[in-house]
């Protein structure tokens, strides 16, 4: 069974960040690690939240486990609150990674032209510094045009897009994905870029036009899982793409009307079935 480290925050309540990547990655067959850099009693969207972080945790629990011989087939991280966190963390991917071990990093800090409140250039730059050492990333266009300091488009064509990954790239990451790409009306999806082959990749599906927090979480989790368990880099972000699609559809119809995350717990079945025929294919 293949080791999964992932390094977020987690909410007690929300669906997002450690509360979706556990049960996610576990569901599709890989061992779930977790160092939480932070707890929330709630995530962000939720009024007088409280927050403990935990920064100062993390190398005392890397150390524990050096001492016990622990290692990691795959490291992946989300939500990291400072650049401190991002160097300290930095500093265990380089105490941990073998020569088998994936480095998958998903720079949350920002959307639609902006930087999450508590974040700045200078967070950006160290994210990106962070990406530069990673196999496979996953920002979307904000995060990406924050980190290549390129100017964040709301209108773009697939010529922008490859730019923009090829930049991504020369920050020495392998393979650079970009998340939330509409390459046509009506549709959204990824592209990415492999730098070793310069092979361009995509995939769009049907827009829903609503947003939930924490579905960003839920992509890159289930793309961390699908790539382990033995699907290629195009078939995890299929997966991902269609994976995250039918959860937030499927909230939709909930007559509850969830407002604070996504019923994903209910769609496990059907991530666990389309796995299992993708590894057939």
């Amino acid at each position: 069974m293949k080791r999964v480290l992932t390094i977020q925050d987690i909410s007690c309540l929300g669906k997002c960040s450690l509360t979706v990547a556990l049960p996610l990655i576990s569901a599709m067959g890989s061992e779930a690690v977790i160092l939480p850099t932070a707890v929330l009693s709630t995530h962000t969207m939720f009024k007088n939240f409280t927050v403990k972080d935990l920064s100062d945790q993390i190398e005392p629990i890397a150390a524990h486990w050096k001492s016990e011989g622990i290692t990691f087939d795959a490291i992946y991280t989300g939500y990291l609150g400072t650049e401190e966190e991002i160097e300290t963390v930095k500093k265990l991917i380089q105490d941990f990674r073998g020569d088998g071990t994936l480095v998958f990093i998903d720079p949350a800090m920002g959307d639609n032209g902006r930087l999450y409140p508590a974040f700045n250039e200078a967070y950006a730059k160290r994210n990106a510094s962070l990406c530069g050492i990673g196999d496979i990333i996953v920002p979307n266009i904000t995060e990406a045009c924050f980190m290549t300091g390129t100017e964040y488009r709301e209108s773009y064509d697939e010529a922008y897009v490859r730019e923009l990954l090829q930049k991504l790239s020369g920050l020495g990451a392998k393979t650079a994905v970009l998340t939330g790409v509409s390459l046509s009306e009506g549709k959204t999806g990824v592209m990415g870029y492999e730098a070793e082959s310069g092979r361009f990749f995509s995939y769009q599906n049907d827009r829903i036009p609503i947003a939930y927090h924490g579905t960003g979480d839920i992509f890159s989790s289930v793309a961390v899982g699908g790539y382990l368990a033995g699907l290629t880099l195009d078939r995890a972000m299929q997966l991902s793409a269609d994976y995250t699609a039918r959860t937030i559809a499927v909230t939709m119809d909930n007559p509850r009307k969830p407002w604070y995350g996504v019923d994903f717990e209910t769609t496990i079945p059907w991530l666990v079935n389309s796995l299992q025929e993708g590894l057939k294919e």
